[in-house]
């Protein structure tokens, strides 16, 4: 399982508490939501790859996810950035 940390300022770290009854509770939806769309967009996107090759689909959303970036449909965002500034022509 992997964990990040949030450094806020002081000021910042008053605003959430303002916005939010529980910032790690905040925190923690925001993150897991996001992470719920991305993992229903890969599957989306795999599941038509699997038909597509005629292959079988694996039976959960973690298999699913796990194949599409074994199998290169899928590649992270820092992968992406740097395939697009890599591509970018040179002044």
């Amino acid at each position: 399982m992997a964990s990040y940390t949030v450094n806020y300022t002081e000021t910042e770290d008053k605003a959430m508490q303002y916005a939010a009854a529980s910032v790690d509770d905040w925190i923690q939806n925001a993150a897991h939501e996001r992470a719920r769309i991305a993992i229903d967009e890969i599957v989306t996107l795999a599941v038509q790859k699997f038909l597509e090759a005629g292959q079988s689909i694996p039976g959960s959303k973690d298999e699913i996810v796990a194949a599409a970036f074994a199998n290169g449909w899928v590649k992270t965002a820092a992968q992406r950035n740097e395939e697009a500034l890599a591509s970018q022509p040179t002044p």
